[in-house]
């Protein structure tokens, strides 16, 4: 029986960006980019695969911790208070599925580099 790999809901995800085209707010467009994990439901999680994505979700939510104050910190200087803390945590939201999406394309890449030789 063949299981599960649950990364592939992460592109649920992107219907968030359906309200942006009923809203006619494009900045929710940027939640298409989700749909590069449909992929995964085709991917067998072996256990290389699932320890890339244990590193992979370490290195982001530390990124994404040690963004947040500097974030804070600057969105305050730049727009107030009031403004500061939606901007900081979009922008350490951001910065995780960046940091996330990225490490694992690498590791993926580097096994398979690895694979072919």
């Amino acid at each position: 029986m063949r299981k599960i790999n649950y990364l592939g809901f992460l592109s649920l995800l992107s219907l968030i960006a359906v309200f942006g085209w009923k809203s006619g707010n494009t900045s929710w467009y940027g939640f298409f980019g989700f749909l590069a994990f449909v992929r995964y439901f085709w991917v067998v999680p072996d256990e290389l695969f699932l320890m890339n994505v244990q590193k992979s979700a370490t290195a982001a939510f530390m990124a994404g911790m040690l963004g947040l104050v500097p974030a804070m910190f600057f969105g305050i200087s730049v727009w107030g208070a009031d403004k500061a803390v939606p901007a900081a945590f979009a922008t350490s939201f951001s910065v995780n599925v960046l940091v996330f999406t990225g490490s694992l394309v690498i590791r993926e890449w580097k096994e398979r580099r690895s694979a072919s030789e």
